[in-house]
């Protein structure tokens, strides 16, 4: 093509702001990002936010690769070197526990624990000086497809573009103005999201013990505290809200089973509710989803942001390969090969953790032997135990 192809991006989130800065290396596409947000901001002498993530090994590469991750790892983030799971009917330290080290597996770390809103500020400030269109406070107002691309009107007039992405999360407005739709399904849970201080020191550890009512995610911070994501019972959840420190100190302490000592509260506390929720299709012509904006997985594998990148990072391939084939990037035959290969892949993660989830959930003794034999043969499995650590370092073994 003798122009630049021109994208525009809905959403300016961690996998938005990834697409726009791996597009943004390529001089033949013309890209602009739109999000309803205000420009993205971080301040490190403020509190560690609540919403953290799980960067895998692949996801700091990508973060890498296009100067974003000097901007993270300058600031504040979390290496964990080593992942521990539990039985809530198990000990921590028993046979059935599944252990993960980097040692193990020939690498420095398994991945970072990292502010949510330090990726999204990171990525922001490596496309300041890219020629990347930036308009925020737009929220979408108007999207209808225009000859073979679409035009849509965002806190001003219409504008015309050929390949339009939705990245705008798992209540996509652009999803929904395709007219796409969403099969989703309602854990009946909400996590618990805050920060505590605990008494032993976390070692580096990410650790997780399966409850009946829910995964208990403690995930290790550069200050020495945990970011726990407690899933449980709605009503559970909703009154740990009210708890004072001491005794939301307590409850969580007990649900781990003491495994970090006391656990001690203070500061920001959080709830939101679990869904799964997939696309029934991923593109169509002139338009693409990434991210939540096409499928929401449950946080007990911390997958949710590494899935999101693998998309953006399989996008950019498609769209880059297609021009030096000599193709249309917006064409559906190009976007249908992004789908193919990110649709059966996210189906098959948020499979198996909702099948992860309701097989820990079964409060049955006979179910609980079951479990804690299989995890003690998940242990001694080497070709399994090499598959789950490909994927816990980003879906590839480097």
């Amino acid at each position: 093509m003798t122009r630049p192809v021109e994208i525009t991006i809905v959403g300016a989130g961690m996998t938005g702001l990834l697409l726009a800065a791996l597009l943004s290396r390529d001089s033949r596409f013309s890209l602009r990002v739109v999000d309803a947000a205000p420009l993205p901001r971080y301040d490190e002498t403020l509190p560690l936010g609540l919403r953290v993530s799980a960067l895998a090994p692949m996801s700091v590469e990508l973060l890498d690769g296009v100067g974003a991750w000097p901007g993270i790892i300058g600031r504040r983030a979390s290496a964990y070197e080593r992942m521990r799971v539990w039985d809530a009917s198990a000990s921590p330290d028993g046979p059935s526990t599944v252990c993960f080290d980097a040692d193990e597996f020939a690498v420095p770390e398994l991945g970072f624990i990292v502010e949510n809103s330090l990726v999204q500020y990171a990525l922001y400030e490596s496309l300041l000086s890219s020629s990347v269109v930036f308009e925020f406070e737009a929220p979408l107002e108007r999207l209808e497809r225009h000859g073979s691309g679409w035009r849509y009107a965002a806190g001003g007039g219409l504008v015309e573009t050929e390949l339009l992405v939705g990245a705008d999360g798992g209540r996509s407005a652009v999803r929904r103005a395709a007219g796409i739709d969403s099969a989703e399904t309602a854990y009946e849970q909400h996590a618990l999201v805050t920060h505590l201080e605990p008494e032993y020191p976390h070692e580096r550890t990410a650790r997780q013990r399966f409850l009946p009512s829910g995964p208990l995610g403690m995930l290790p911070l550069g200050d020495g505290r945990i970011s726990v994501v407690w899933s449980t019972a709605p009503e559970e959840a909703e009154a740990a809200l009210s708890l004072s420190d001491d005794e939301l100190g307590r409850r969580l302490s007990n649900a781990s089973d003491y495994v970090l000592g006391a656990l001690r509260a203070g500061g920001e506390r959080g709830v939101f509710p679990l869904r799964a929720a997939h696309a029934s299709r991923y593109v169509e012509a002139g338009l693409a989803l990434i991210g939540d904006a096409a499928h929401s997985v449950h946080p007990l594998a911390g997958q949710g942001v590494n899935l999101g990148f693998a998309d953006a990072a399989l996008l950019a391939s498609v769209l880059g390969a297609a021009l030096d084939a000599g193709e249309y990037p917006p064409d559906r035959p190009v976007l249908r090969r992004y789908e193919r290969a990110r649709r059966g892949a996210n189906a098959g993660m948020m499979n198996a953790l909702t099948g992860l989830n309701r097989l820990f959930a079964a409060d049955s003794p006979f179910v609980g032997e079951l479990r804690k034999t299989g995890m003690m043969l998940f242990n001694r499995s080497g070709p399994l135990r090499e598959k789950a650590v490909a994927i816990a370092l980003g879906m590839s073994r480097r």
